[in-house]
């Protein structure tokens, strides 16, 4: 294989085989990077909920402590 990619001018395997590999792969590699940033989406949304019901949780239970002591 090396030995055929070694007789192919420059623009060959730097242009044209990265060109072929990005239409023949390239709905697998736009696929892949969506799942990736979908899920990055999802986990922040996760945190984010988790953050506030834990603020809001501590904010409820803290007044509510301070109330009793009335």
């Amino acid at each position: 294989m090396r030995e055929i990619f070694m007789g192919l001018p420059w623009w060959v395997k730097w242009i044209a085989v990265p060109v072929i590999a990005l239409v023949v792969f390239g709905g697998l590699i736009v696929s892949v990077v969506g799942f990736v940033i979908g899920l990055l989406f999802k986990v922040l949304v996760f945190v984010a909920l988790v953050g506030g019901l834990i603020y809001v949780v501590r904010k409820f239970t803290s007044s509510s402590t301070s109330r009793g002591d009335w």
